[in-house]
């Protein structure tokens, strides 16, 4: 199996640095053989990349990106915890918020972006249960947010 640091490469993908809390939480929580990670948004280079409500004034494509950066983000949570990504044998579960205007109803299609990243990287192994969730507002009038739990050897 291909080590993860070289699926990212291949991928043109690298980890960004992890964003520090904005409260009274961390970023990632190892417990047992699973590692929570906390809602992380599309920052690029420690800033949000877009804001803006689906449905709205965001596109469906648009927010899929912003989906995948936001699952990117969540891996830097990861791999922090655990000195990298090479021990992940699963990704087990992934949440996506998605800040949608009355009447949307496309938060799965959003939050694919988010699911195909992990597949993409992981392979079977990056395939989920998931939720995808629209809210009404999120922080820093984000227009995603995901969380996920990974499973670890």
């Amino acid at each position: 199996m291909m080590a993860v640091a070289d699926r990212l490469a291949e991928l043109g993908l690298v980890l960004p640095p992890v964003a520090a809390p904005a409260g009274s939480y961390v970023p990632a929580v190892a417990s047992g053989d699973l590692v929570f990670t906390s809602g992380q948004l599309p920052f690029v280079d420690g800033a949000l990349a877009r804001t803006g409500v689906l449905g709205q004034d965001v596109e469906v494509q648009e927010a899929r990106d912003l989906a995948a950066t936001a699952a990117l983000n969540a891996l830097a949570t990861v791999a922090e915890v655990l000195g990298g990504l090479d021990r992940v044998v699963r990704i087990v579960k992934v949440t996506g918020f998605v800040a949608s205007a009355p009447g949307f109803s496309q938060q799965p299609a959003v939050i694919n972006g988010a699911s195909d990243l992990l597949v993409d990287v992981f392979g079977d192994h990056g395939r989920h249960a998931r939720s995808a969730v629209g809210v009404a507002a999120l922080p820093l009038g984000s227009p995603v947010e995901v969380e996920l739990i990974a499973q670890f050897r």
